[in-house]
């Protein structure tokens, strides 16, 4: 397969990179890295990484950004002044607007994987715009997989807080479990060379 994998050069996107390299070509895209750039949250550069990339087989975000913050910081606000504007426009709109785009490049039975996380459905503190974003991506993969045409499937991976991580998001996760990305990547091949579709695929 020729499969595009947006986040290619971050922790979960190389671990994902190396499960999928060993049988596939992955053609590694990023803001700053990658043989193409992309910027989730330009729709202009989702769509010249795309062209750029040729007819695919799968698309795999493994990017996105989101604001943690103290929900007392969250203040009514329209977007663009709000604390999820980070959230709504990289990890939630990016990634929709990756899935849409995609339908264009993608030959008949191919794939989209987002990503997602735990937060989804266990909250922390400082984390309710995670939780948010996560759980809206999610809804949108589930509604969209009895849409898409041509056989095309979409799938979310969900994983725990990642053990290569722990460094930086510890103090947002304790008491959790972390998981290898190795073993979270392993979820994204289940998505790219499975047949299933409108699934999220947790790794906790």
């Amino acid at each position: 397969m020729r499969i595009l994998l947006v986040g290619a050069s971050g922790t979960l996107g190389r671990a994902v990179a190396a499960e999928l390299a060993q049988r596939h070509e992955v053609i590694g895209a990023g803001r700053h890295s990658g043989e193409l750039r992309m910027d989730l949250t330009d729709v202009d550069s989702i769509r010249l990484g795309l062209n750029q990339a040729g007819v695919l087989d799968a698309v795999v975000c493994a990017a996105g950004q989101v604001t943690f913050a103290p929900l007392a910081d969250f203040l009514p606000a329209a977007y663009g002044n709000s604390l999820h504007t980070l959230g709504i426009a990289d990890k939630l709109l990016g990634q929709v607007n990756l899935a849409l785009a995609a339908r264009e490049h993608l030959r008949d039975g191919g794939s989209i994987t987002l990503t997602t996380g735990i937060t989804s459905e266990q909250p922390i503190v400082q984390g309710s715009s995670a939780s948010m974003i996560n759980g809206a991506v999610e809804s949108f993969v589930r509604a969209a997989a009895i849409e898409l045409p041509r056989g095309l499937r979409i799938n979310v991976v969900s994983p725990n807080v990642l053990t290569e991580a722990m460094g930086a998001y510890a103090p947002y996760f304790r008491g959790f479990e972390p998981v290898p990305a190795a073993r979270a990547a392993l979820a994204f091949s289940r998505s790219v060379e499975g047949a299933q579709t409108g699934q999220i695929y947790k790794v906790f």
